[in-house]
């Protein structure tokens, strides 16, 4: 199986990789990045890509005919990736979150690919009252990232994929380890301060609901998305991806850490207005369809590998909400100092 993975050098990618090597050895693994965050490396013993059979710089915005036409699945992780950066990029979110990854698929499919893997998201469920939210429920995407999401799945779910396979993984919100660690992510983000400060300091006034998945299960549920038998749920399936017990309130998050940082104190914001993205969700059809692929990282062993990641690189930085660390921070980097424009585009 040749294997196209696009935005592969940002947070997920290098443990995905890490993980299809592992898990599926005959494949050959492609790599297609913009590159915008492959300096971003934190405690990494060697380059991740080295994993790679190939690594391809390009923009998502114009992967090539003849190279889609080689592969027989595509992992689309290539996005726009939280909502802060949707926000002050919204046009560009548009391109790359939806348009390319539209494009893509349609025209890997009809080159003859087999199998596409969209890294979707439970943001799209936005601000839900009542129970945790199922695949058929109504959608309440905020932002533009979420609103990215969704018009992507929208749009996928019409494609005829004939004998091929499509499925729209909703993730839950990342953390973990990687060796590409982002900061921008809300668990990863408390571990920080609780090393850095010793005191975690909560933006909202901790309330809202947040599914979590660690990085190491994301990287499973795509494995189980490239070799999952379309009879046992249909050619196209669009699932939300976690387990029931990863669904937090933001201050309980808080508060596990400083119990696993010794010395940490929790400060909320209890002043701040709700977080309107507060939701739960239901996972119950991951369950069923995806049994053996199921998440096994607790949210202690999860924090203890990222405690573990940061002494690893000696981190201390507690100014590191405007740091490298943050996405939106590298990419405003890029085009103060002229390397890229507002469309995200090398000059």
């Amino acid at each position: 199986m040749k294997i196209l993975i696009t935005g592969n050098m940002g947070y997920i990618g290098p443990v995905l990789v890490r993980h299809l090597r592992q898990t599926i050895p005959g494949a050959t693994l492609i790599g297609y990045d913009s590159g915008y965050f492959s300096h971003c490396l934190t405690a990494a013993p060697t380059l991740p890509e080295t994993r790679l059979d190939v690594q391809y710089f390009g923009d998502v915005r114009s992967v090539s005919n003849e190279l889609l036409a080689q592969v027989d699945a595509v992992v689309q992780l290539a996005a726009v990736s939280n909502d802060p950066m949707g926000s002050k990029f919204e046009a560009v979110t548009q391109q790359i979150n939806f348009e390319s990854s539209v494009d893509i698929a349609k025209r890997a499919l009809q080159a003859g690919a087999k199998r596409f893997v969209f890294a979707s998201s439970c943001s799209m469920y936005g601000y839900a009252e009542g129970g945790p939210r199922k695949e058929t429920d109504t959608l309440n995407p905020l932002t533009a990232y979420a609103r990215s999401k969704a018009a992507t799945e929208e749009a996928l779910s019409r494609i005829d994929p004939g004998t091929s396979v499509i499925t729209a993984l909703r993730f839950s919100t990342a953390c973990g380890m990687s060796d590409r660690l982002r900061l921008d992510l809300v668990l990863n983000d408390f571990v920080a301060c609780a090393i850095a400060n010793r005191n975690i300091t909560v933006l909202s006034d901790g309330s809202p609901w947040r599914p979590l998945i660690d990085v190491k299960d994301m990287a499973r549920a795509i494995e189980w998305a490239l070799k999952r038998d379309p009879r046992e749920s249909s050619n196209y399936v669009a699932v939300n991806v976690g387990s029931d017990q990863w669904n937090y309130q933001v201050r309980d998050l808080a508060n596990a850490v400083a119990t696993a940082v010794d010395g940490t104190t929790v400060s909320i914001n209890t002043s701040a207005p709700p977080d309107k993205r507060s939701y739960r969700v239901d996972f119950s059809l991951y369950r069923r369809i995806a049994p053996d692929h199921q998440p096994r990282v607790s949210l202690e062993q999860a924090i203890g590998e990222l405690r573990a990641g940061m002494e690893r690189m000696n981190f201390s930085d507690s100014d590191f909400r405007s740091s490298q660390f943050m996405r939106l921070k590298v990419l405003e980097r890029h085009i103060a100092e002229g390397r890229l424009d507002s469309n995200l585009r090398w000059i």
